[in-house]
């Protein structure tokens, strides 16, 4: 079955799908210091959840001030459940990804710290980038955009196993987005001299003043101007060593106009008059 397959599934059904309790304890374990005395709210997560099981159990050796939590993913929404996310601290759960962005916004309007899963195509959306070339929201530690398993409600009829009576789906490009610091965030990423004598392997855009960068580990330290890398980036990205120009994609939200070269029209990157996918425009400070 295709992930868009799966993508249709989770609209349709109010995306209910279940993160794995070790998928949670992987990526909580990096925030111990941020949860001392501080009110948590899982408002798309029921009693049953395994972000609600997990505070459960990690609730004195956190030394969490108190658990909130929801009922239905769509809750959130409700007047009732914003009376709530006024009262909490940080907000810590798997949103609905088809109200993503609808979703964020609420928490960036109340001012809320937060911890949650999202596609990591979500990146380029123009309201979430915005956040992140502001420094307002980044990458979580331990998802790189890889695919990883979601319990599915039994009346689902498109799943990838059954393993001990419950359905699964594999879903791919899985990340976490978080407004909470981390260590990953002061790493620094290696860099050595790859650009001069190699240029033809950093061809300039036709519509754009950068180069296309087509891997992150071949990002140039000998190199000064903009280039164009691919998304997941943001998993290495450090803030003290690199800017974000802006994003750009194939008829997605990403728009260079002020960098665009004359008398160009299409807003994806092109190489030779092949469009690229994906790219975030960077420049190393």
């Amino acid at each position: 079955m295709t992930n868009q397959n799966l993508h249709t599934a989770k609209v349709e059904k109010n995306d209910e799908f279940y993160t794995q309790y070790a998928d949670i304890e992987n990526e909580l374990q990096h925030y111990k210091k941020h949860f001392k005395n501080k009110v948590v709210y899982c408002n798309c997560d029921s009693i049953d959840s395994n972000f609600v099981k997990y505070f459960q159990d990690n609730f004195k050796r956190l030394r969490i001030k108190k658990l909130l939590f929801s009922s239905l993913p769509v809750d959130f929404r409700s007047p009732e459940a914003i009376e709530i996310l006024k009262e909490c601290d940080i907000v810590i759960t798997n949103p609905p990804f088809s109200l993503f962005r609808e979703y964020v916004a609420q928490l960036t309007e109340y001012d809320k710290k937060f911890l949650i899963i999202g596609n990591q195509n979500a990146i380029t959306y123009k309201e979430i980038f915005k956040l992140i070339k502001e420094n307002k929201l980044w990458l979580g530690v331990s998802l790189d955009g890889r695919n990883i398993w979601y319990e599915i409600p039994d009346s689902y009829t498109k799943y990838h196993k059954i393993e001990n009576g419950k359905k699964y789906a594999f879903v791919a490009s899985t990340v976490w987005f978080t407004n909470l610091e981390h260590y990953k965030r002061n790493e620094k990423l290696r860099l050595i001299n790859l650009y001069k004598g190699n240029e033809d392997e950093y061809p300039e855009y036709d519509n754009y003043d950068a180069i296309e960068v087509s891997k992150v580990v071949n990002i140039p330290i000998d190199y000064d101007g903009l280039m164009g890398v691919p998304i997941t980036f943001l998993h290495k990205y450090n803030p003290q060593q690199f800017e974000i120009i802006w994003t750009t994609d194939r008829g997605g939200d990403g728009i260079l106009e002020e960098y665009k070269k004359k008398h160009t029209r299409f807003d994806a990157p092109v190489v030779k008059g092949k469009g690229i996918y994906k790219r975030i425009i960077i420049k190393k400070k």
